[in-house]
């Protein structure tokens, strides 16, 4: 009998063995990798993923015959944003970015995408919405080390819902769409939620004829947004503009009281065509941006119109080439190896007015210029895709914003160490 036992306890073992490995070990094992791409996990069939990314930028500001003393010299932690990236069930993407720059905490990234086909996504949460160019540049490929003046006439980020995709194939999508709803941020806004009932359509198409891949060729565009915003004299609705420099040259009358402060009210429209180009050494990046506003102060109203432009221009002098996503080196710094990464020169003339209609009743033209009219050079090295210095200068004129005549000129040096991954 106890042989017997034996004997049975040995063929249960040996037919339930495979089984128990496979269910210590159902599935193959997840891949752990670490690059220049940041750290990440990994499924055997890749339908679950994480990402962790970021990127740090140490930029310095030195304003030059500032004798007004409207800046500050000074170093600053301009962003530090960890990002963490992931997609479950091959479909679901989503992304949160936190930024600690600046000596504050912002929320700017916090979505999710779905890809239920690569003509059409759907994307909800807080994110960019696809209205200016080089707004939706990332901050790790912008061409200067600030953004120029269109940027201030066009939402930052905002929460909402929003449908996307590419079509045409061939390794680059030809017509590329967004079409979304938001809850309506002012010019250059940045919001966690809405002060009013007004929420904001804004939508774009782009077009690369040529099918140009990872941001290269001939790309162009038209992006749009309209909405009903209403401000009150807590929360006016209303933006300020700031010059490459960051500071700030134009805002609205704002007092606290009813009589004496400028709000939104009614409709905001915006209108930007836009261009780019990629190709050899050289890239172009052109942007046209309208913003138009009805606003109140008391019992007068009117409808306003901003208008801005830029136009820049790059040329790799050696080790790369351009695109819209910025110079990823050939060969990375290695000095043994007498490899230099790549050295880029750039150029840009940019410009915003404001409405004439807003002076002098709804800011005050003694201290709100209404010509921004800014050039700018600039040098970047690109060590590796994921390290970089930048050194520009730039230097805006003005027309208006002072007691008597125009504000100074605005002369500022700015240069930035950035590291991502």
């Amino acid at each position: 009998m106890r042989n017997v036992f034996l004997f049975g306890a040995g063929l249960a073992w040996l037919l339930a063995a495979p089984l128990l490995a496979q269910s210590e070990n159902p599935n193959p094992p997840a891949t752990v990798t670490a690059g220049r791409d940041g750290f990440s996990i990994r499924s055997a069939d890749n339908a679950f993923q994480l990402r962790l990314r970021g990127y740090v930028q140490l930029d310095g500001r030195f304003y030059q015959d500032d004798v007004a003393k409207k800046g500050t010299d000074t170093f600053i932690i301009r962003r530090a944003r960890p990002i963490l990236e992931g997609t479950i069930f091959k479909i679901f993407d989503f992304r949160i970015m936190p930024d600690f720059g600046a000596g504050t905490t912002v929320l700017q990234d916090a979505y999710v995408n779905a890809r239920f086909a690569p003509g059409f996504q759907v994307r909800a949460g807080k994110f960019k919405p696809p209205v200016g160019l080089e707004r939706l540049q990332s901050a790790t490929d912008l061409l200067f080390v600030e953004r120029a003046l269109p940027t201030n006439l066009v939402p930052n980020r905002d929460l909402g819902v929003q449908l996307q995709g590419g079509f045409g194939g061939g390794g680059g999508d030809r017509l590329s769409y967004a079409l979304g709803v938001f809850n309506g941020v002012v010019d250059a806004g940045n919001g966690d939620l809405d002060t009013n009932n007004g929420k904001d359509t804004a939508g774009r198409i782009v077009f690369t004829p040529f099918g140009g891949t990872a941001g290269k060729g001939l790309g162009v565009g038209l992006a749009a947004s309209t909405g009903n915003q209403n401000g009150t004299t807590a929360s006016t609705g209303l933006p300020s503009y700031k010059t490459g420099g960051q500071l700030t040259f134009f805002s609205y009358r704002s007092d606290g009281t009813a009589v004496g402060t400028t709000l939104a009210d009614g409709r905001r429209e915006r209108l930007s065509p836009q261009l780019y180009w990629y190709g050899g050494p050289f890239g172009l990046l052109a942007e046209y941006v309208r913003s138009s506003q009805e606003v109140r102060r008391g019992v007068t109203s009117a409808k306003l119109e901003n208008d801005a432009w830029q136009v820049a221009g790059s040329f790799v002098l050696f080790g790369g080439e351009p695109s819209y996503r910025g110079v990823d080196p050939k060969n990375p710094f290695d000095s043994a190896q007498h490899h230099w990464g790549a050295l880029e020169l750039a150029a840009r003339y940019n410009r915003l007015e404001v409405d004439d209609k807003a002076f002098p009743l709804f800011a005050n033209p003694a201290s709100a210029a209404s010509r921004a009219s800014a050039w700018a050079v600039g040098l970047n090295w690109y060590l590796t895709k994921g390290v970089r210095f930048m050194l520009d200068y730039e230097q805006t004129r003005f027309q208006g914003g002072a007691p008597t005549g125009d504000r100074p000129d605005e002369k500022v040096i700015l240069d930035r160490i950035q590291v991502s991954f």
